[in-house]
């Protein structure tokens, strides 16, 4: 989510002068807290469809993240052309939207049965003992928030990860929405240490990891290309002796969703230490990724950069605007310095 909304064009200078951020920042609350409000008004099938159309118009307008949709998109998928690839961000802007049309229903999404139809691939001791708890892992596709709600279903006490947005009004509004999901959230801040206690108490962690995890990220390869990835599920797994699950959200239809629980992630029997197997574990999570996302493309919402930057554009872009200007023309190569 932006840093500002209304006050986007603003962002500069309202970073260096806290009383305008936060003038921005109740803007930006009053707005989104009317829309909520608006599609909790809505059946939830209609809040879907709004949200939907809604986004599919606002992305027109988000160039920059567009670009990033389109740049993320072309990496996963080369063989797509130009119009291919114009309708996946379209059609990733709409899963966006209806993903903000759903929250305030998600306590009904949990509630009617045949909105969440749940599968499972392979028992684990978790599903039949909700205090032998796992770790879940999942990726920003359809709506993982139905993961939570999956879990609630299933009787599964569970504490997960999310990304605070910077305007602490709206991180409020947002946890609000989360509630009907049945499970403790905490940000993404000393996240290693919280799962540790959750799991100690019988929660089952769970996080979305799709995303670049640049600063304590291992590389593994991800559509062919190096990605820095956080090892932390992996690890946490290996460290409680307990499953790596990864789950899938599919959306069958406006706001009905399946959801598949895939066979625990286990490490290759000849790696012996602990780190590589975390990153071997880590490698297999990735690759039931892109299993996902190239059967549902456009439901993926990758509006922030997946893979590192090549060093080969970082160097041209240290020596100035001319340098600049060549790697947007290779855009094609670099789809990342459009």
């Amino acid at each position: 989510m932006s840093e500002f909304v209304v006050g986007h064009p603003l962002r500069n200078v309202a970073r260096k002068h806290p009383l305008l951020a936060k003038l921005l920042w109740r803007l930006d609350f009053f707005l989104m807290r009317m829309l909520i409000a608006l599609l909790r008004c809505l059946p939830v099938d209609a809040a879907s469809r709004t949200g939907d159309r809604l986004m599919r118009w606002l992305g027109t307008f988000m160039k920059r993240k567009s670009g990033m949709l389109r740049g993320n998109l072309k990496i996963a998928l080369p063989e797509l052309s130009d119009d291919e690839l114009d309708v996946l961000v379209s059609d990733a802007w709409g899963s966006a939207g209806r993903v903000l049309g759903e929250y305030p229903h998600l306590k009904t999404i949990l509630e009617q049965e045949e909105r969440l139809h749940i599968e499972i691939l392979e028992p684990i001791v978790t599903y039949s003992q909700p205090d032998k708890p796992c770790v879940v892992v999942t990726a920003h596709l359809s709506n993982w928030e139905v993961v939570c709600s999956a879990m609630a279903r299933l009787g599964i006490p569970n504490a997960s990860l999310y990304s605070p947005p910077l305007n602490p009004y709206l991180d409020k509004l947002l946890l609000d929405s989360r509630q009907a999901l049945n499970c403790e959230l905490y940000p993404r801040d000393n996240s290693a240490r919280v799962l540790m206690r959750a799991l100690k108490k019988g929660r089952t962690a769970a996080m979305v990891m799709d995303r670049r995890v640049e600063a304590s990220g291992q590389v593994v390869r991800f559509f062919g290309r190096d990605k820095p990835a956080t090892l932390l599920p992996a690890k946490l797994a290996l460290k409680f002796n307990c499953d790596l699950v990864p789950v899938q959200v599919e959306r069958l239809q406006d706001a009905r969703f399946k959801v598949t629980f895939h066979p625990p992630i286990r490490p290759a029997p000849a790696i012996a230490d602990e780190d590589e197997q975390a990153l071997d574990m880590t490698r297999q999570i990735h690759q039931h990724f892109e299993r996902w996302i190239r059967a549902h493309p456009g439901e993926w919402l990758c509006t922030q950069r997946v893979w590192s930057r090549p060093k080969r554009y970082l160097k041209k872009k240290a020596l100035g605007k001319k340098a600049l200007k060549e790697a947007r023309e290779k855009a094609s190569v670099d789809p990342y310095a459009i």
